[in-house]
């Protein structure tokens, strides 16, 4: 017999978890969440089952339930690397005994917590990237996903990433120095060594983990009045470089919307932890279409297996 749901969202900087008793209706009655580290199946396998088991442990805890049997628990994840079918089959045949199971990509969960099931669009921006649409007549199409550093574009990887070939340059003497290159060349090491020592440990997380500085650097001051409108703002405010990375990310995001819905005629959520940052360096035409999203990727999971078993039972 299945007593709880948990719904997770699972990536390359954490895990999320969302608990539900399973006799709850869908989109009430949570119970707790739960976080725990990374779970994108690029990381591994066996690292992500133990970082959604970490973060599952912490939302039983959270509600004050001692852990049920596995058997006892219907998990739904939406999971960053389960567009490559290999790893996410190999995850599903690792399940370590949960009652039932329904694994899907981040985005589909995204985009179920989104528009809560209803047709709509979504670009998830986070460590990495993608967007994905729900059409009314329940057919769906992805774009992007690609994964770092061939795709993802815009996400905190990438961001990442031009960072880093900036304050190469810099380091060569290609390029300025300036308070944006000195803080990202702080945090690789602060010197050619340390650098070379620490691209050759990267993962997108950790070009992901320099993005904030980015947008420390790139973001117009909070008294600036246009700060909200970076093609009205001050061109000297904020690091023009680190800007420029910004912009070209705002620019990104258009062109996946642009793909998923070319008539712009669908509800568009920007989701995922930098969603909401780079709302001020996107096109202003795209912007005025984006609505808030209703739940998180976490919640679309959760909705997720409770529908999936809601069916099951029916049937």
């Amino acid at each position: 017999m299945i007593d709880y749901l948990l719904g997770v969202d699972g990536g390359g900087t954490g895990t999320r978890v969302r608990l539900a008793r399973a006799d709850a209706h869908p989109g009430h009655h949570e119970l707790a969440q739960g976080a725990g580290g990374p779970s994108g199946l690029s990381l591994g396998i066996h690292r992500a089952w133990d970082a959604v088991q970490q973060a599952a442990g912490a939302a039983f805890a959270a509600a004050g339930i001692d852990q049920p049997a596995l058997e006892r628990v219907a998990i739904g994840l939406g999971l960053a690397g389960v567009h490559n079918k290999q790893w996410a089959a190999e995850f599903v045949a690792a399940n370590p005994g949960y009652a039932a199971i329904r694994l899907e990509t981040d985005a589909f969960t995204t985009l179920m917590g989104a528009h809560g099931g209803a047709p709509g669009a979504i670009v998830a921006i986070g460590t990495g990237s993608v967007g994905e649409v729900l059409f009314a007549d329940g057919t769906r199409r992805e774009v992007g996903g690609w994964g770092f550093p061939a795709g993802d574009e815009a996400s905190g990887g990438w961001i990442g990433l031009r960072a880093i070939g900036h304050i190469e340059q810099v380091l060569d003497g290609r390029r300025e120095p300036s308070a944006f290159a000195d803080s990202i060349i702080e945090a690789c090491g602060g010197n050619r060594d340390a650098i070379q020592v620490w691209l050759g440990k990267a993962t997108q997380t950790a070009y992901a983990s320099l993005a904030p500085l980015v947008l420390q650097h790139g973001s117009t001051e909070a008294d600036d009045p246009a700060a909200g409108d970076p093609a009205g703002g001050d061109p000297a405010a904020g690091d023009p470089v680190a800007r420029a990375i910004l912009l070209d990310a705002g620019a990104e995001v258009a062109c996946i919307a642009q793909a998923l819905d070319p008539e712009g005629r669908l509800p568009l959520a920007l989701c995922g932890g930098l969603g909401a940052a780079l709302r001020d360096f996107l096109p202003s035409g795209l912007l005025a279409r984006t609505t808030p999203p209703q739940g998180d990727s976490a919640a679309g999971a959760l909705r997720m297996i409770q529908l999936h078993i809601a069916r099951n039972h029916s049937q």
